[in-house]
């Protein structure tokens, strides 16, 4: 499906009847309530499991980011408040103020965003929705889009290992979304924001309480780019155009015994076309998949869709009036369609993913609770790969096609103990059993514990480790490496076991000066080790991409950071933020190297004040992005003047700015931003961008901003139920 002006007029009329039909839903506005009368509390069937990520509360002016001050592991909050600091327009968005997690593009023509936690790639970071796995397979290179920021109600980002209650796939931490409930006590939520660079967003929400028992919440978004912009003049758009359609659906039914039911469905499709833009004849000329040849002048493109559809299950069920004795169940299924193209290359792949989760929680007295249970993944793939390349041999084509099932199954088991309000200990024990190429049957033991010591008010001292393991998939891992002319080699079609152990701590200080109560001083310190990893060496052959084992080579990733949080003054909240990354890998032939494109540290200055009543609020955020390594194959690039644009192979460091002003009204906010104030960008982001069939051309070597500066308005409206 192309990116056409039909598209755009349907997405018109599809906004218009999502917003008549959650006008005409808005008028429902029963709620649910407990037997007693009092609105039942239905942020999560877990929520006292020592292992969840709870959901914030939130009360009068709510921070934007800080740390949750209760929690066993070092776990940071972004809140409501701090998902409209800025446009936030997806979920990797989210995280500007942030200084944890770092997120950049995968390459300078799709558009996919990845993050960084820990100083590594995203695909070792567990993304979860209310505790259920996602983001798994072919839905993580765009997944981060896909998830639009005011469908959220926090975001809880926990460093380190996390519970083996939800599989052992986190080796550098867990981010975990909470959306909007169907219990909110809003009919109806309207967001729309227009940006500079031509990309509309539009979100709807309404939460009705059908009675007392029933409730639900539906959440419809479009967004799309209606026009191309090309600022650096390498003929490349900077951004793709796009149109993505998201509706979903959730439901809660929650009885007075205490018995919840959680269900929902979600559907998806995302269209963009990416790449160069011609002016022909009066028109613009883009990429044609099914006409591009090697060496011909047409325009070197991607055109990219994506469709999933998911659905999930969740029962909660007390053994116990107190509910301290309780079983639950969790089912999920997503399917995911990916059709891509890139030049002369095209990746045409679906996955069919099975989540399944049995939890039995016992809370044997205030000092001792344990958790035992069973889960597991499935996931085929069906993949269609082709590739041709330009060498200096001559045409290099390379091809996969085939039916892949991946699977793993484990049991496990939590004990909690907690003597007394200042200790808690958490061990985790799992056995997972993992299907390898072979078609033999691997067992993997993986040990997991939590320590948090708070002696007093003021300190509160935590410390985590544990073993990590996943599936690899190297070719949608590293999508970026489509938009290049280079040759693959080794084992790009193999699904390696990557196993790692992660292993740090984390000391924060409560200050007793400013005007709230929450001022403090934080200190992490993270490290992760590689036992087995799939490694993507651009470096070891000329114009080529190395996929291979680590097999006993070193990789490891030490991470440090500093937290500093106060409100100087009533209103007025300032949080700084610092971190520096030392991240090693020994590369075959080369031994041990910096990791090429991991910026070594990065700087976070937020400010935010609010006037009386909250009528204006003001959002300041100012980054500091420290250099990082280049690929060997970049240290002799030139700018214009004939100057190396990378000074002892490394980047420059480069400041991010950005600023929004709000104004509340009843029931309404409007909002005006920019983004990159100060207009860097990467310099040539695509290497021999005026031949894209050479074997030199790469697009993924990106470690800066590819859009320069960059404006947005819009507006929220939420229309509140009546007492």
């Amino acid at each position: 499906m192309r990116v056409t002006m039909k598209n755009f007029v349907l997405m018109k009329r599809i906004l218009v009847l999502i917003a008549a039909f959650f006008s005409l839903a808005g008028v429902v506005n029963a709620q649910v309530q407990g037997v007693n009368g009092a609105v039942v509390d239905t942020t999560g069937i877990y929520s006292e499991r020592a292992d969840s990520l709870d959901a914030a509360v939130f009360v009068s002016r709510q921070e934007g980011n800080y740390l949750m001050k209760g929690k066993e592991i070092r776990t940071e909050v972004i809140s409501a408040a701090g998902l409209c600091k800025m446009a936030c327009c997806n979920l990797a968005e989210s995280f500007e103020n942030s200084a944890s997690v770092t997120v950049g593009f995968s390459d300078a023509v799709t558009g996919a965003r990845q993050i960084r936690l820990l100083g590594l790639s995203g695909v070792y970071t567990q993304m979860l929705d209310e505790n259920r796995p996602v983001m798994r397979g072919l839905s993580a290179p765009f997944g981060l889009s896909y998830v639009p920021g005011q469908w959220l109600n926090s975001i809880q980002i926990a460093k380190g290992s996390g519970s083996v209650i939800n599989g052992v796939e986190s080796m550098t931490g867990q981010i975990n979304m909470e959306h909007r409930k169907p219990t909110d006590e809003k009919p109806l939520f309207l967001n729309a924001a227009l940006m500079s660079d031509s990309k509309v967003d539009f979100n709807v929400a309404s939460s009705l309480q059908l009675n007392e028992n029933w409730s639900t919440v539906l959440l419809g978004h479009v967004s799309g780019n209606y026009d191309t912009h090309d600022m650096n003049g390498d003929s490349f758009m900077d951004d793709p155009k796009m149109l993505q359609l998201n509706f979903a659906n959730r439901w809660l039914y929650y009885a007075p015994s205490g018995l919840q039911i959680r269900f929902g469905v979600r559907a998806l499709q995302d269209n963009r076309l990416g790449g160069q833009m011609f002016h022909e004849d009066g028109k613009d000329v883009y990429y044609n998949k099914d006409t591009y040849k090697l060496l011909s002048d047409q325009p070197w493109g991607s055109d990219i869709t994506n469709r999933s559809v998911n659905g999930y299950f969740k029962l909660g069920v007390p053994l116990s009036e107190d509910q301290s004795h309780s079983i639950g169940f969790i089912a999920d299924y997503n399917y995911q369609d990916l059709g891509s193209y890139f030049g002369a290359t095209s990746y045409l792949a679906d996955q069919h993913s099975a989540f399944m989760n049995f939890i039995y929680q016992n809370q044997t007295n205030e000092v001792h609770q344990y958790t035992l249970g069973f889960s597991g993944t499935f996931d085929r793939y069906n993949e269609n790969f082709s590739r041709t390349v330009w060498t200096d041999r001559g045409e290099n084509t390379a091809a996969d096609k085939g039916i892949t099932d991946l699977m793993n199954g484990g049991l496990f088991g939590e004990y909690t103990f907690k003597p007394n309000e200042e200790f808690t200990a958490i061990l985790g024990l799992r056995q997972d059993f993992y299907q390898q190429n072979d078609g033999k049957v691997a067992g993997r033991f993986s040990p997991r514990a939590t320590l948090k010591y708070a002696p007093n008010e003021s300190v509160v001292i935590r410390a985590n480790g544990g073993r990590g393991i996943r599936y690899s998939t190297p070719l949608i891992d590293n999508i970026g490496v489509f938009s290049t002319g280079k040759v693959f080699n080794g084992a790009y079609n193999e699904h390696l076991l990557e196993d790692a152990w992660t292993f740090g701590g984390n000391l924060t200080y409560y200050l007793s000066f400013g005007a709230s109560s929450n001022t403090y001083i934080s200190f992490d310190y993270f490290k992760t080790v590689f036992s087995q990893q799939m490694v993507v060496d651009y470096e070891r052959t000329h114009n080529a991409i190395d996929f291979y084992a680590l097999d006993g080579r070193r990789s490891y990733t030490d991470n440090y950071q500093l937290d500093f949080s106060v409100d100087p003054f009533e209103r007025f909240n300032v949080t700084v933020t610092a971190r520096y990354t030392d991240a090693k890998i020994e590369l075959d032939g080369k031994g041990l190297v910096e990791k090429p494109m991991t910026s070594r540290f990065k700087g976070v200055v937020n400010l935010q004040y609010a006037a009386r009543l909250n009528r204006w609020i003001f959002d300041f955020t100012a980054s500091v992005n420290g250099s990082c390594r280049v690929y060997n194959f970049m240290e002799n690039m030139k700018d214009a003047d004939g100057n190396l644009l990378y000074k002892n192979g490394r980047t420059p460091v480069y400041p991010m700015l950005f600023a929004q002003v709000t104004r509340r009204f009843k029931g309404v906010d409007v909002y005006v931003g920019a983004e990159n104030l100060t207009n860097f960008t990467q310099p040539s982001p695509i290497i021999s961008a005026n031949n894209p069939s050479a074997p030199q051309f790469d697009a993924s070597a990106i470690w800066g901003p590819l859009m320069g500066f960059k404006c947005h308005a819009g507006f929220r409206f939420t229309l509140w139920k009546k007492a």
